[in-house]
């Protein structure tokens, strides 16, 4: 019974030992919560911060408890946490000096949570829509070349995934419904590394299907103008000159 007694009270000690003082002054709290994080010790640091805003809402300290809480989930890989953070900064401290990283930070951990083309899209299209409102809103800023970039690998995503719908009903003799997912891309991602491939794919359903003079006018009229790679030339060459024997 003592033995049950005394681990039990150790265990009250040791909970106990790690809820933030309320007798230290806010400002000694924020630097214990930055040595934490800057130690990774993101729980550490997330209680700290915690225990500001619970106290210091509408202050100077409660503004940057706010943000490097949000970096402390983001820094731990806990991006969708991060995300109700920095929006709770956004939202309610316009005036913050972090509001342009946090909007940032937004976008990133979308990007971060937007998983491979074949999966769900929907963390894809919302980081793509929070780094178009960046853009928009700090056109100017030092962010914005990663954010132009990141918006690219994104696109790219998004059109690997439909044309590989494409490729999909190519194999299973689908030509028309290959079509309609070659022409999303080409309509809607015109400007990703995915775009030679699709023409070449709809000229290829053409001929499949035994639409020799479509395949010739998409050809002539749009996919000269992109595919330029030899093999692909080389075999489209090929591909029409079997059809006029």
């Amino acid at each position: 019974m003592k033995n049950i007694y005394f681990t039990s009270l150790l265990f009250l000690i040791g909970c106990s030992s790690s809820v933030p003082d309320a007798s230290i002054p806010l400002a000694d709290h924020l630097k214990t919560g930055m040595d934490f994080l800057d130690q990774e010790k993101y729980v550490k640091a997330q209680e700290e911060f915690q225990f500001i805003l619970s106290r210091g809402t509408g202050t100077d300290y409660g503004d940057d408890a706010q943000f490097f809480l949000a970096e402390s989930y983001f820094l731990n890989e806990q991006y969708i946490l991060s995300i109700q953070e920095y929006e709770n900064l956004t939202r309610k401290m316009s005036y913050s000096p972090f509001f342009e990283k946090a909007r940032f930070r937004i976008c990133e951990a979308y990007r971060i949570e937007s998983p491979n083309y074949y999966n769900d899209q929907s963390y894809t299209e919302k980081a793509l829509e929070r780094y178009r409102e960046f853009l928009d809103d700090f056109p100017e800023s030092e962010h914005s070349l990663i954010v132009t970039e990141s918006m690219g690998a994104l696109r790219n995503k998004l059109a690997k995934k439909l044309y590989e719908t494409g490729v999909l009903y190519m194999k299973l003799d689908e030509f028309e419904p290959a079509r309609m997912s070659f022409d999303q891309v080409l309509e809607q991602y015109y400007d990703t590394d995915i775009v030679e491939n699709t023409h070449y794919e709809v000229i290829q359903s053409y001929l499949r299907e035994g639409s020799v003079k479509k395949a010739e006018k998409h050809w002539l009229t749009k996919g000269k103008e992109y595919i330029v790679q030899e093999d692909l030339v080389n075999d489209l060459t090929l591909r029409f000159s079997e059809n006029k024997e």
